[in-house]
């Protein structure tokens, strides 16, 4: 199941829907239609798509999946049955009329070996990573939107033994994990009466099922508090992906999300509890040609309170001519 349920509600894009060199959609205000194909955006002309034919699709796509958007409730966030996800805005929110963007699941899932052929790595770079694989190491993967985290973090936990249990934590399902003995937890959003249950819920309740890993789609909140503390508690070999500019500015990043928890810690305490637990950052980046590659890897070693420095050891960094012969990977 996946597009055949939306499709009634627009016929308009229906090509761009079974276009597979495509994969997302942007319906902006005015009904302008983008698409990005191989990374780059391009615009779609001659779409006829009325700002209401818009609005009544949104409605009836989150009517379907179970949702509600309106001008009471402006902004929709949904995922279909394959994965892909819609993410709509109403007015006022949406200054200008409705907006719609789908984001294609893709149902291929890129192997090491298929990362170091499209250029996202180089065969040094993919030893690096499997041998933290291999020795448990916690790794933390960033990068910006659309840089290729959840591709990545999908070929590292393949690398993990068919002997280990996963816990694969998500605040929207979006991995897909191939892996015998593994569980998956998604996060729910509050819907009427209906309490929610959120990521730092899931990662409590997780360490009661038996994980030996602990696979997060994606740190965003308080929940990296709970993710520290499992990854310094017996699960390691843990992974995570984080948004971020640089593998610096992910650990900044985790520091923040941190105290979103609230636990009362100072601020160097948070910072020595990071560097005890995240072994390895790696960076992945989206190139200008659309590229997805692996930038950087550095590892934690400590943490300087005195200086409020981490101590990081290079293990890999892409020189800018590098990126000229890379290949288009997508995904998010």
């Amino acid at each position: 199941m996946g597009f055949e349920t939306i499709l009634p509600f627009l016929r308009p894009v229906a090509f761009l829907l079974a276009d597979p060199t495509v994969s997302e959609i942007m319906i902006n205000p005015g009904s302008m239609v983008f698409v990005e194909r191989a990374g780059a955006c391009e615009r779609v002309p001659g779409v006829d798509l009325t700002e209401a034919q818009l609005r009544t699709a949104a409605i009836m796509i989150a009517r379907h999946l179970g949702e509600e958007i309106s001008e009471d409730r402006p902004l929709l966030d949904a995922r279909l049955p394959d994965g892909s996800r819609v993410a709509a805005a109403f007015p006022p929110c949406s200054v200008g009329g409705a907006a719609l963007t789908i984001r294609k699941f893709r149902r291929h899932l890129f192997t090491i070996d298929e990362l170091i052929r499209a250029g996202t790595m180089t065969p040094s770079v993919a030893a690096i990573l499997q041998s933290a694989v291999r020795t448990r190491r916690n790794i933390l993967i960033s990068g910006g939107t659309g840089s290729g985290k959840t591709t990545l973090l999908n070929g590292l936990a393949a690398l993990i033994a068919a002997e280990d249990r996963l816990v694969v934590i998500e605040d929207t399902a979006e991995l897909h994990i191939d892996h015998a003995n593994h569980l998956r937890l998604e996060a729910r959003k509050q819907q009427g009466e209906v309490p929610a249950v959120t990521m730092r819920d899931l990662l409590r309740a997780t360490l009661r099922h038996r994980p030996d890993r602990i696979i997060v789609g994606e740190v965003r909140g308080g929940e990296a508090f709970d993710l520290l503390q499992a990854m310094n508690t017996g699960h390691s070999g843990s992974l995570a992906t984080i948004h971020a500019n640089s593998a610096v500015l992910a650990l900044n990043r985790l520091t923040t999300c941190v105290l979103m928890a609230d636990v009362g810690l100072p601020f160097g305490a948070i910072r020595s509890q990071i560097a005890d637990s995240v072994n390895l950052v790696v960076h992945i980046d989206r190139a200008s040609n659309g590229a997805r590659l692996v930038t950087e890897i550095v590892g934690v070693a400590g943490y300087a309170a005195d200086e409020d420095r981490f101590t990081l050891v290079t293990r890999f960094k892409r020189k800018e001519d590098e990126a000229n012969a890379a290949t288009e990977i997508g995904g998010e």
